[in-house]
């Protein structure tokens, strides 16, 4: 841990931080802090600004109640910016969007973003728009018994691969494993957010234990 007192505020005494959310890595907004603010977002383990346009101190979700619930505050290598990992407790932007960063400016036609949130989004609108032709909406037309003897299969297939020590074969089966299992998450009503509040959970058991055992 550094000490606050090493980080490099501007000219006008500010620092940006770039706030991030915690379960997914979705940029939410840039804020700025200064001293006071930081001290009262350390102290209060919630995201306080300094409001550049109203002069003022901001305490994010006083009057809108979207607090921010701090997880870790980490300085660049330069000591003059922040990225703050946070839990929200609702929208990160005033317009009432999920984050304040939603207008494209350039896309590659070459690379194309992935990620599991968007996966499931698309599994989601095969269920709820079907289209015909699509394995996707053909699973949740049969229904749930379809997805889970599927959801067998491709357990089998990653056993039988990971037992041959096919390091190929088993990435191969485990991604076909994964999307299965996110048609059978959509169809149970399970989001991804769900699954990370598990884990996160069992995660602070697991690190009790190992102090327990270390004492």
């Amino acid at each position: 841990m550094i000490n606050p007192d090493e980080l490099k505020f501007d000219a006008n005494g500010l620092i940006p931080a770039i706030v991030v959310d915690a379960e997914n890595g979705k940029v939410l907004t840039l804020a700025y802090m200064n001293r006071e603010s930081l001290k009262i977002s350390m102290e209060k383990g919630l995201t306080c600004f300094w409001s550049r346009s109203r002069q003022e101190l901001w305490l994010k979700g006083e009057t809108s109640g979207n607090y921010q619930h701090i997880v870790s505050i980490t300085a660049d290598c330069d000591r003059d910016a922040l990225v703050v990992k946070v839990e929200k407790d609702g929208p990160a932007c005033h317009l009432g969007t999920e984050s304040c960063f939603n207008d494209p400016v350039w896309e590659s036609d070459e690379r194309h973003e992935f990620s599991l949130e968007g996966l499931m989004t698309l599994i989601q609108g095969r269920k709820t728009e079907k289209k015909e032709g699509s394995y996707t909406t053909y699973l949740f037309e049969k229904g749930l018994d379809k997805i889970l003897k599927k959801v067998g299969e491709e357990s089998t297939e990653v056993i039988i691969a990971a037992k041959d020590r096919d390091k190929k074969e088993t990435i191969y089966e485990i991604a076909d494993l994964t999307y299965h299992v996110m048609v059978l998450m959509i169809e149970a009503g399970i989001s991804l957010e769900d699954i990370h509040r598990e884990l996160a959970s069992r995660h602070v058991i697991d690190h009790k234990v190992k102090q327990e055992k270390m004492t």
